[in-house]
């Protein structure tokens, strides 16, 4: 019984730990600002937060035959927003909130081969995904990649791969 419980908590700890994705095998792009283009900047569709998003050069030069190609990686920042004194977002004259500082990089990673113990049903296609904190280190969270991104297999499962290929 005691053996049972402590799969058990393995298995609840496993689950919890890669909720949004998994960092043991979608690594943190260190200097991603330096190396990445930054090509978009907009509210979440959350309307919660604001977004910065960033690609490498992989995933820009091969959106131009119409899919990312194995080894493109997406960053995409995400900002609390300020609020004024009534808890309203503020919004610059552009209409996107303005940032209060950054709460998590989500990362995206194409490969045609993963590890086979990385589940399918943890991927969109090809694409893995991770969540870390501001510092680039693993962040727990509740939000469910896969099937966020999955409504846009008809763009690789990008929902920004219109703004990135300048349709």
């Amino acid at each position: 019984m005691k053996k049972l419980g402590k799969l058990l908590f393995i298995a609840v700890l496993s689950s919890v730990v890669f909720a949004g994705g998994n960092t043991g095998f979608v690594k943190y792009p260190e200097g991603y600002k330096d190396n990445f283009k930054h090509y978009s900047t907009h509210n979440r569709l959350n309307n919660e937060q604001v977004a910065d998003f960033y690609a490498n050069d992989i995933a820009i030069n091969s959106i131009k035959d119409g899919q990312f190609a194995e080894g493109s990686v997406l960053v995409m920042e995400v900002y609390k927003t300020e609020v004024d004194e009534n808890g309203e977002r503020i919004t610059g004259e552009d209409g996107v909130f303005k940032k209060a500082g950054l709460a998590a990089v989500a990362v995206m990673e194409k490969r045609s081969e993963w590890d086979v113990s990385y589940p399918a049903d943890e991927r969109t296609g090809d694409w893995g995904y991770a969540f870390y904190d501001a510092q680039g280190m693993p962040k727990d969270n509740d939000l469910d990649c896969v099937s966020c991104h999955t409504p846009f297999a008809h763009q690789d499962y990008v929902y920004t791969f219109p703004r990135l290929a300048g349709e």
